[in-house]
């Protein structure tokens, strides 16, 4: 697909810029000519379009968040394709960065590490109620907008509760860094998976760095599913033991040993923010089952 210049026209859409490209889509920021908004446009990327398992899941996409409304997760509007058979869904467009810009900008402070981990955790269990699994959840798909609001982006490689696990030949679906162990392993996933792969975001915007570390994709997987993260006091005394707690049962490599479902991970954090801001903390919270 030849890229979209400014003013081009796709449907009853004004291309306006192109504003971001991943692995899994082209995205541009676009007029809806018919309801005079401003939405954002997602495209399968050039090398990708004859791939019948990316349209796939690209397609998956736009069936999964299409299902989902919740404030915390982005809104989808439609999905079309252009006269040349190229697929796009179009999505509202919101101002603001992704944690991965706000990462880069530096420290944040636990109040807002709490306030961004609740709205993700919400968005996640109407998600995981809807039978929805993120599988991809990271920095980068998180966008917090203007007004604070935590935005849930990109349910690309979202799986349908029922429906057969869909991966790229020869690769694993995900980012590494952000992986559960049973994910870097190859295995089938469930919300728990999404819970520790929360539980990374939590971590790296505690201590600015994420838990498991290695300088190629291979080492950080060996790491994720062997290995024990630093204690997050080495990075910032200030942490709380109950938030330690909390992220420790989140990065269980045993999926049975963590949090069974968001909603009791809304609690806990719910109640250790209340906690911090009225100088109250507790050595409690929820602590999984052992089998």
């Amino acid at each position: 697909m030849k890229v979209l210049r400014p003013g081009s026209r796709v449907s009853h859409y004004r291309i306006i810029e192109k504003i971001g490209q991943g692995g899994m889509g082209v995205v541009y920021k676009a007029e809806d000519t018919k309801l005079r908004r401003t939405v954002a446009l997602k495209f399968l990327p050039p090398y990708l379009t004859e791939d019948p398992s990316a349209r796939e899941r690209f397609i998956h996409e736009a069936q999964a968040a299409s299902a989902l409304d919740h404030h915390n997760i982005c809104t989808i509007y439609e999905i079309d394709e252009t006269e040349d058979s190229h697929t796009f869904i179009s999505m509202a467009c919101y101002e603001g960065n992704t944690l991965r810009e706000r990462l880069q900008r530096g420290p944040i402070d636990l109040d807002e590490v709490l306030n961004i981990g609740i709205q993700i955790s919400e968005g996640l269990t109407k998600a995981h109620r809807k039978g929805i699994v993120h599988r991809d959840l990271k920095p980068a798909n998180i966008m917090i907008t203007d007004d604070g609001v935590v935005k849930i982006m990109d349910f690309g490689l979202a799986k349908l509760a029922g429906r057969t696990r869909i991966t790229r030949t020869g690769t694993t679906v995900g980012t590494p860094a952000y992986m559960s162990p049973e994910q870097a392993q190859g295995g089938e996933v469930d919300e728990r998976s999404d819970i520790f792969s929360l539980g990374v975001i939590l971590y790296e915007m505690i201590a600015g760095r994420t838990p498991f570390k290695g300088e190629y994709e291979a080492a950080i997987l060996y790491s994720i599913v062997h290995d024990e993260p630093e204690l997050l006091s080495d990075s910032r005394p200030d942490v709380p033991a109950r938030l330690q707690q909390i992220i420790d049962a989140m990065l269980e490599k045993d999926s049975g040993k963590r949090y069974e479902n968001s909603t009791e991970l809304v609690v806990d954090l719910a109640e250790l923010r209340e906690e911090t801001r009225t100088g109250i903390t507790s050595l409690y919270c929820f602590i999984p089952p052992q089998p």
